[in-house]
């Protein structure tokens, strides 16, 4: 039906045993360590020890498409030979930043190397493809429905040589994290352009400019996705120099779209993937408990919603594919 290339399959045999040898049986490591930590949003010991080995092992950027192979140690992967390793990241929540392959860092180093200068690169991308630094997207505001990038509002004007930033962002990744150094941000920097597409730019604005205020971490179900975390953000006056634009005035929304297609595609495939372990778990489970003098496994009605979620699972997966 389908056939990875030899060096994605070479990749997947690769990642499954450090997976095996070094994510799974510090599972219980990494949630000691962030329950126990004087700062939920520093970064955990245990991923910053296993990066390393994943540095040596050349299991890193895994991410990087051929067309920016330049950026790697191996030429880049196709979004296709990538999905079946972002898929095993996701079987592990925290286990993508390993490997240097975690969100919303792998869409800001894209841009940055389909977008930025070469200064920007230099300042921003080099660090970020070491692992030394994160970043985080500013694009999604309180007011407006933002999965619509041309609904933001986020004042974006110019005075002299800087750029002046004005308005709110939230549930913004990363964020709140210790080793997050530079914001993307998108907003608005000619809203009466007749083209709703070019009313936006991005700029780059480096953690602790003066005027953006990082108000609080935001949960999603209880749940402070620590250590990177989701935060409401306030921009008040935040001057920032002419240089920091990202492609060019009025190109905010482009970058967006190129930005965000990749990503979908790696956050479908982890999502896959704490699906798969999920029903494998589950398919342990039902042959340990019984009930009815008998085995889970062994009643028609958990045999069905077993079958059901293997056949969800697997079109969810070949509609990505």
């Amino acid at each position: 039906m389908y056939q990875f290339s030899e060096q994605s399959q070479a990749f997947q045999t690769q990642l499954l045993q450090f997976m095996d040898q070094y994510i799974y049986p510090n599972e219980t490591t990494f949630e000691h360590q962030l329950a126990t930590a004087d700062n939920r949003f520093a970064p955990v010991p245990i991923v910053e020890e296993l990066k390393q080995k994943a540095k040596e092992q050349g299991l890193w950027n895994l991410f990087v498409p051929p067309s920016h192979g330049e950026y790697t140690d191996f030429g880049g992967l196709s979004n296709f030979d990538y999905a079946p390793l972002a898929e095993m990241m996701g079987r592990v929540a925290w286990s993508a930043e390993v490997f240097n392959c975690n969100a919303p860092d792998t869409g800001n180093m894209e841009v940055f190397m389909k977008y930025g200068t070469k200064t920007q690169r230099d300042r921003w991308l080099t660090p970020l493809l070491a692992g030394e630094i994160r970043s985080a997207y500013a694009m999604t505001e309180p007011q407006v429905a933002s999965s619509d990038a041309t609904n933001v509002e986020l004042s974006i004007e110019v005075d002299g040589d800087e750029w002046v930033l004005n308005g709110r962002k939230w549930f913004i990744t990363g964020a709140m994290y210790e080793k997050t150094e530079i914001f993307i941000v998108m907003g608005k920097s000619d809203p009466n352009n007749p083209s709703r597409h070019l009313q936006q730019s991005q700029v780059l604005v480096p953690k602790g400019t003066p005027g953006l205020h990082i108000i609080r971490p935001l949960t999603t179900l209880g749940y402070d996705d620590a250590p990177h975390g989701h935060a409401e953000l306030r921009f008040e006056n935040c001057r920032v120099p002419k240089d920091n634009i990202l492609l060019g005035e009025g190109r905010g929304f482009e970058i967006s779209q190129g930005r965000l297609g990749p990503g979908r595609m790696h956050h479908c495939m982890r999502l896959i993937g704490a699906a798969q372990r999920a029903l494998e778990i589950t398919c342990q489970r039902v042959t340990q408990r019984k009930t009815f003098g008998k085995q889970l496994a062994e009643h028609q009605s958990v045999r069905e919603d077993i079958a059901d979620c293997f056949i969800d699972i697997e079109t969810s997966r070949l509609l990505v594919l």
